[in-house]
């Protein structure tokens, strides 16, 4: 019986770090209450995602997204195109995904599908909004469109 006990001791031990490492890790968001004020503001000035050099554009009215994305959001140049068209790619799979699945997923919040196709080059100016759009949707409403930490 004494030949076992190390054997049981590192079964129990391996028991537990499997429990501790498999926990779902959420993580707060860590938001500023200039941030927050902005999430509560009246402004509701239309944010004009556009390219010069596509034809593409999407208008998002959101109260506070304007005002948000001019002194919180990352200036231009940040970020990469490359950075940004990935990360574009799974939030709109995943808010797409939302969309089509109103029992699971509040529907006032996911009200319309995203025609997003990765092949097609954007330009930075809408790559960047949109994904700051994402950005500021997931920390309002404390939502996830993917694995990653919507930080600033």
């Amino acid at each position: 019986m004494k030949k076992n006990a190390p054997i049981a001791l590192f079964g129990i031990l391996m028991l537990c770090v499997s429990f501790v490492s498999c926990g779902s890790q959420k993580m707060a968001l860590d938001v500023s209450e200039e941030e927050k004020a902005m999430f509560n503001s009246a402004d509701e000035e239309p944010v004009e995602i556009s390219d010069d050099k596509t034809e593409y554009e999407i208008i998002i009215i959101e109260p506070g997204f304007y005002t948000w994305l001019n002194s919180i959001a990352r200036p231009e140049g940040y970020y990469s195109q490359t950075f940004l068209e990935t990360r574009n790619a799974v939030m709109v799979m995943n808010w797409n995904n939302r969309v089509v699945q109103p029992q699971l997923w509040n529907p006032n919040l996911y009200e319309l599908p995203i025609d997003y196709d990765p092949s097609i080059d954007y330009g930075y100016e809408v790559n960047y909004k949109l994904y700051n759009y994402f950005i500021y949707f997931q920390r309002k409403y404390n939502q996830r469109l993917g694995p990653f930490i919507p930080r600033i």
